[in-house]
């Protein structure tokens, strides 16, 4: 009995199919790679996302602040002024309070997780001056 080889899967070494299908190793590899990255980049960009938001946050408590502030030196009322200074969707979000001639207003950004919008709550104040 003569001893049968097994039937050869895929090209035979050497042959241009083969070598095509080398050549889609690194390819391949590198698909791979991305893919395993893409949660990394995901993450990255969503951190980075949330810290403009912190920052967009403090930028609007400090315009709100001197808004309330402004309005003090107007003779209105300083809380409705620094809401009023606040774009619409930041006006649930938002704290103000008023003591003597001075307006605080804590704004907390929009965030993934309600501990993480606590830690980056912003507060400003503003002063109106001494009395006049």
């Amino acid at each position: 009995m003569s001893a049968r080889r097994p039937a050869a899967r895929g090209p035979a070494r050497g042959s241009a199919p083969a070598r095509a299908l080398c050549a889609r190793g690194p390819a391949g590899q590198a698909t791979v790679e991305l893919v395993a990255l893409l949660p990394l980049a995901a993450l990255i960009a969503l951190a980075i996302g949330q810290l403009l938001a912190a920052g967009a946050a403090r930028e609007l408590a400090g315009n709100a602040a001197e808004a309330g502030a402004a309005a003090i030196l107007q003779g209105t009322d300083p809380a409705a002024a620094a809401r009023a200074a606040l774009p619409g969707w930041s006006r649930d979000h938002a704290t103000v309070r008023v003591t003597g001639r001075r307006v605080e207003v804590r704004l907390r950004p929009h965030a993934l997780a309600p501990a993480l919008a606590d830690r980056l709550e912003a507060t400003a104040s503003a002063d109106a001056g001494p009395p006049t």
